[in-house]
């Protein structure tokens, strides 16, 4: 089959690793797969080595006018990556978007992969996210508490095909390595994903206080968060409260690919405190290296992880179960942990998403 898989950034998103790493898993089956995506701020590249297996088609996007705002900057997004794909179009048997934006630069003529649901308020960003669900011919999700919201709120029949796991490179990290992070850093709290509202980044910020009482000595690591969308009135906010209480975060902001799986397996424990998640790869990543873990309770987040992690609901109970997590060694939660990782394998998704595809194919 030849395959586009559409994404919106080169940049290390859960979404954008999910779509390279089921492009080379795909592309291993021995399908015809090229990678679709906008280049923003000359972005030639994505952030990590692509299996030449792959094919690459980067849109160039330069940065926009002074004051663009989101919503502009939406469209625009839309619209160009829409334009570049466009003549294209009829040389693939299945065109799969990953998210809102390739999905509306695409149209209706896509399958669509909804990782989680949102809630914008944003005008374009909703009308993004709506067109995103009800347009695509064809709706994969990543777990069934996801495709229960899609049946739910609109009636749409999702398959759900669940992410895989580099697991080799989280379980396998080299023992300097961790402790080149262990004596930059000490002992560690670590979050993947920056500091953003969906990533609950307020409510680990306040968790931090209550967890500092008990272990002074531990620090609260936070990687990542690159993204498209403008959080700069959420980061303010964190940063204020942040000082309020007295406690200074190390924000680490993007982590190159080559050192991420060493800083997750040098952490003392993972926090994973979304108030909307699809999967969770991110923690899974955690389980995979060995990494006590504590999410937030969600039905998804029970659905995936189940008895390998630690769950909490308020910010206090959030640094009860990381205070656990620090002091209460599990061998036994831990070793289900990384069997429960192995097990999600990207071999398995892509085989997977064939046989997904050829349903439609076949139709």
């Amino acid at each position: 089959m030849k395959i586009a898989l559409l994404s919106y950034s080169t940049k290390p998103r859960g979404g954008v690793v999910h779509t390279l790493a089921l492009a080379e898993a795909l592309a291993a089956t021995g399908q015809d797969v090229t990678v679709w995506t906008l280049g923003r701020g000359g972005d030639s590249g994505f952030f990590r080595p692509v299996d030449p297996a792959v094919r690459l088609r980067i849109v160039p996007f330069p940065d926009g006018p002074d004051g663009e705002t989101v919503g502009e900057r939406i469209r625009r997004s839309i619209a160009v990556l829409g334009e570049a794909f466009e003549p294209f179009t009829a040389r693939y048997d299945i065109v799969h978007a990953q998210d809102c934006i390739s999905a509306n630069a695409v149209g209706g003529r896509c399958i669509r992969t909804v990782h989680h649901l949102d809630h914008f308020t944003t005008p374009e960003l909703a009308a993004c996210h709506e067109l995103a669900i009800v347009e695509p011919y064809a709706h994969i999700c990543v777990s069934a508490a996801v495709a229960t919201e899609l049946a739910d709120g609109w009636g749409i029949d999702a398959a759900v095909i669940p992410n895989g796991v580099a697991f080799d490179r989280f379980a396998g990290t080299d023992s300097a390595d961790r402790a080149n992070w262990r004596s930059r850093l000490g002992r560690y709290v670590l979050t993947v994903g920056g500091i953003e509202p969906r990533k609950g980044s307020l409510d680990l910020l306040e968790a931090y206080v209550y967890l500092r009482s008990a272990h002074p000595d531990v620090r609260l690591v936070i990687a990542g968060g690159e993204t498209l969308f403008d959080y700069r009135d959420y980061r303010v906010r964190w940063e204020a409260r942040a000082a309020e209480l007295g406690v200074e975060p190390v924000v680490l902001g993007e982590v190159a690919e080559s050192d991420l799986p060493s800083l997750v397996a040098a952490a003392d424990a993972f926090a994973f405190p979304s108030l909307k998640e699809g999967f969770g790869l991110a923690a899974m990543e955690a389980l995979a290296a060995g990494v006590p873990l504590v999410v937030r309770d969600l039905p998804v987040l029970r659905e995936v992880f189940g008895a390998t992690a630690r769950f909490a609901t308020t910010p206090q109970d959030l640094a009860v179960e990381l205070g656990r997590a620090l002091t209460d060694d599990d061998p036994a939660r831990r070793t289900a942990g990384r069997d429960l990782a192995a097990r999600h394998t990207w071999e398995t998704a892509a085989r997977n998403h064939c046989d997904f595809y050829r349903t439609l194919t076949s139709q």
